[in-house]
């Protein structure tokens, strides 16, 4: 039997295609999303959307949440440049006010309240393949905050409220509301407009991966899960395999690409080092297996990019650029410094 969900975020990268992936399960999807990124699409896409509510999520009370029997909950600063624009507003956006918005949803009656964590709460654990129960060690105002999050709203579980926190790894995939900040999605971009790949480090990160649609596929699997199965669990998401060094991705990326030269730098300053062990959620969560592997990403959107004819102004729009969308919208004085629209 599906649920009425309430899905914040819904109209950006990942949101884009989970309410198409949540309403083909069954379940009855609302988005609520400020648009902030609502800048302009990639490509027409005829997934089912959910109807919108246009609203910031640190204005939403328990009133616009009666009825609704979970919260998937996307809507976030969304990276680790834009969080350090202004760590302070990031830990009241991304911490404080994701505990505002499950105190509502309890009080609401919601049960169930699934958050987006990540695995760069593991910051640099190097060789060592962090699991739930590894020692964390968050580097940035985001993945602080994601933390801080796991901690406070985890505290709130109880009897009636059954709060579920995916630590999803770096995301991949095609979307009609396109990021080309991931890695993934930058080196596929780039080697489909210039067939060369230049790094200014020598890519030897590790970072694990996992496409939307994966990250889709487990909110669902979350949601159809027994309560018992979830109440307050800490799941990583993705897959073993998919822990790759960034030059390993750019190697894939090349091999999809003819004639794509491949060049790299000295050691980069980027302290974030890590991989993650995804035995949990392929062993305890009925239903879970990533359908996706980045190869697959990357020829999914090598496909998008040929039918649509990218080009550089597009790749480099802030439309699908979140760090450069942000700062239009500031230096406009479209948002205040609160990132809260002025009109």
């Amino acid at each position: 039997m599906g649920m009425n969900v309430a899905l914040t975020g819904a109209s950006g990268y990942i949101g884009s295609r989970m309410g198409h992936v949540l309403l083909e399960a069954g379940h009855d999807v609302t988005g609520f999303d400020s648009g902030l990124h609502a800048v302009g699409r990639l490509y027409h896409s005829r997934d089912r959307r959910p109807a919108m509510v246009d609203i910031d999520v640190r204005d939403i009370t328990a009133d616009h949440l009666r009825g609704f029997d979970a919260v998937v909950h996307l809507a976030e600063i969304s990276n680790d440049p834009v969080g350090e624009l202004d760590p302070g507003l990031t830990d009241r956006v991304n911490h404080r006010g994701t505990v505002g918005l499950a105190e509502a949803a309890r009080e609401a009656g919601v049960r169930r309240f699934v958050h987006m964590s990540s695995c760069s709460v593991y910051g640099a654990s190097g060789a060592d393949a962090s699991d739930e129960t590894s020692s964390t060690d968050p580097l940035t105002a985001y993945a602080r905050a994601k933390l801080d999050v796991e901690t406070d709203v985890g505290a709130m579980a109880d009897d009636q409220f059954c709060p579920t926190f995916l630590r999803n790894a770096t995301a991949f995939g095609a979307s009609p509301n396109q990021r080309f900040d991931l890695v993934v999605n930058d080196l596929t971009a780039l080697a489909f407009l210039t067939s060369k790949i230049s790094m200014t480090s020598d890519g030897t990160p590790w970072r694990p991966f996992v496409h939307i649609l994966d990250i889709a596929k487990a909110t669902r699997c979350v949601l159809d899960a027994d309560e018992a199965v979830v109440h307050g669990e800490v799941f990583n998401v993705g897959s073993d395999n998919q822990n790759l060094q960034v030059r390993q991705v750019a190697e894939l990326v090349a091999e999809q690409v003819p004639g794509c030269v491949l060049e790299f730098g000295p050691p980069g300053a980027d302290a974030r080092d890590y991989r993650a062990d995804f035995t949990k959620i392929h062993s305890k969560l009925p239903g879970f297996s990533c359908d996706w592997d980045v190869s697959a990403g990357i020829a999914e959107l090598l496909d998008v990019l040929r039918h649509i004819q990218l080009d550089e102004t597009t790749k480099t729009s802030r439309a699908h650029v979140r760090l450069a969308q942000i700062r239009h919208l500031r230096a406009t004085g479209q948002v205040d410094e609160m990132l809260r629209w002025t009109w």
